[in-house]
């Protein structure tokens, strides 16, 4: 794992959704795993369960891979995101239209308990609490977890409930 000094005032908590559905899912997001532990300044804590879901927005693609990840890191949000899109375009990933198939998504969820909306980045995710595929690996890994402005993830579990969602086994 990469390192983090030993400066726990300096260090931020970050919650990372991993998705995939194209070129053997699981590997990638087993893989993607790993190359969250070696990112720069930051320790993987924890990376939740695989769960496989249906695509959400374009049907007729095969369904997706899901994770989450709970990082500590020194990195800021705005270079923290640009490192996970430098690890998703490692994994070959294309931003060729919305909700189109990927080899890797990532996408920073949380960052401590910020709030930030600018034309490159939301946090809190501005979806993750409508999305089964963000919420039950979260809370499998945090389950006393708070979205900032939404409460409780534990609360929106109703929220998500009409949305299929399977558990992997190891």
């Amino acid at each position: 794992m990469a390192s983090l000094s030993e400066a726990p005032a300096s260090a931020h908590l970050a919650y990372v959704a991993l998705g995939a559905n194209l070129a053997d899912p699981v590997a990638q997001i087993r893989a993607a795993g790993a190359a969250l532990a070696e990112l720069p300044d930051s320790r993987l804590l924890r990376l939740s369960s695989l769960y496989r879901t249906a695509p959400v927005g374009i049907r007729g693609q095969p369904d997706f891979i899901n994770a989450v990840a709970a990082l500590e890191t020194r990195l800021d949000p705005e270079p923290l995101l640009d490192t996970l899109f430098a690890v998703e375009r490692r994994f070959g990933r294309h931003r060729e239209f919305r909700h189109a198939p990927r080899t890797l998504d990532l996408d920073l969820l949380l960052y401590d308990q910020r709030v930030l909306d600018s034309e490159r980045l939301s946090l809190p995710h501005p979806r993750m609490h409508l999305r089964a595929f963000v919420i039950a690996p979260l809370l499998e890994i945090a389950p006393l977890c708070r979205i900032p402005g939404r409460g409780v993830a534990a609360a929106w579990l109703p929220a998500v409930s009409g949305q299929a969602i399977e558990k992997l086994g190891s």
